[in-house]
């Protein structure tokens, strides 16, 4: 039988696959309370915790099943584990560090009971499961003080020891694909992509995916118009610092929507060594943070980078739901998946 990786190469050289929409967005319309976020053992803990959406997976998995149900619904071929902040780092803000693990070896098996679930009445369609691995609040770039700019509140070693945790979690719960998503900090991806490796190592998985490895797709975020990350680097030295991995892909994702993103998009499309994603947020957010983009009208916007076959990957972002995605899977099924040449190790050789 085949293995799910054999399967999602296989299926992503044939069509443009469409990853889910925004987790934070979804969860929004249930109007939850400090209750709802709270598990019978966490019922007298002394910090609030409304807002902390990872907890979710625990205190209400009703909710996150369902908002993976929508965006299958809709045409997902991938969905994210509820995992953006499922680090220690990010966890120590409500004094629950303790359980990172089971955050994500809990969303990682919410995700995939449903994956399953579409996959076994669709078996033409198989649905896959990202473990979502996000920035943390800390960046080993960049000083939080202004007053001293040599400090730095995090190491990469503190980084990657959360981040191995993590991925530790995302698999046993039965992640297909690791996705370091939504970079500021190329710093805080290489802390992530080192821990990766090694959690690789020590459970005998192939790092390619091509050797029947886990793949691991990258997204960074360009955070303004200025064209670069929040810690500086231009979408090419992004690319670059990250292509020492043999990755599935690499994309962009958040902050900007699909308008904005296009020329940064085309670096990628023009120069990566790998498949290429992108899922931008719902156009840019209004003066009260809301998003207004409709899911046509982001769709026509997106049209453009898949006439020019730039994407192998597409979803949304911030303030996406699973109309956008309805609509952005229906227009992709029209366009070929972006090509390139792959270069083997031998050729690399052969070109010195």
């Amino acid at each position: 039988m085949q293995n799910r990786t054999d399967t999602l190469l296989q299926v992503i050289q044939n069509r443009i696959l469409i990853l889910d929409g925004a987790m934070g967005t979804m969860i929004q319309r249930y109007k939850l309370d400090e209750e709802d976020f709270r598990t019978p053992e966490l019922a007298n803990h002394p910090k609030s915790l409304k807002g902390n959406n990872d907890l979710l997976s625990l205190s209400r998995p009703d909710i996150i099943r369902q908002i993976h149900r929508e965006y299958l619904e809709a045409g997902a071929d991938i969905i994210e584990t509820n995992t953006f902040s499922g680090t220690t780092i990010a966890q120590a803000d409500y004094e629950l560090s303790h359980l990172a693990y089971a955050i994500n070896f809990e969303s990682a098996k919410l995700a995939r009971e449903v994956a399953d679930e579409f996959s076994a009445k669709e078996p033409n369609k198989p649905r896959f499961v990202a473990g979502a691995i996000g920035p943390t609040n800390r960046t080993a770039s960049l000083s939080p003080d202004v007053n001293d700019p040599g400090y730095r509140a995090i190491t990469f070693d503190q980084l990657a020891e959360a981040y191995a945790e993590q991925v530790n979690g995302l698999l046993d719960g039965g992640s297909d694909i690791i996705l370091v998503e939504t970079i500021f900090d190329t710093l805080n991806a290489k802390a992530a992509l080192y821990a990766i490796q090694e959690v690789y190592e020590k459970r005998n998985i192939p790092l390619d995916p091509k050797d029947g490895g886990i793949p691991i797709m990258i997204s960074g975020t360009i955070t303004d118009a200025s064209g670069r990350t929040l810690s500086g680097q231009t979408t090419e030295a992004f690319l670059i610092s990250v292509s020492h991995v043999p990755l599935l892909s690499v994309g962009l994702n958040c902050a900007l929507g699909a308008k904005e993103l296009r020329p940064y998009l085309k670096v990628l499309a023009q120069n990566a060594p790998f498949y290429v994603s992108a899922y931008p947020n719902a156009g840019l957010p209004n003066e009260f943070g809301a998003y207004d983009q409709g899911a046509n009208e982001m769709a026509d916007q997106v049209r453009d980078f898949l006439k020019e076959g730039m994407l192998n990957i597409l979803g949304g972002c911030c303030g996406t739901t699973p109309e956008h995605i309805r609509a952005l899977a229906d227009m992709a099924a029209q366009f070929q998946p972006r090509k390139f040449e792959e270069v083997t190790e031998e050729e690399e050789e052969s070109n010195v």
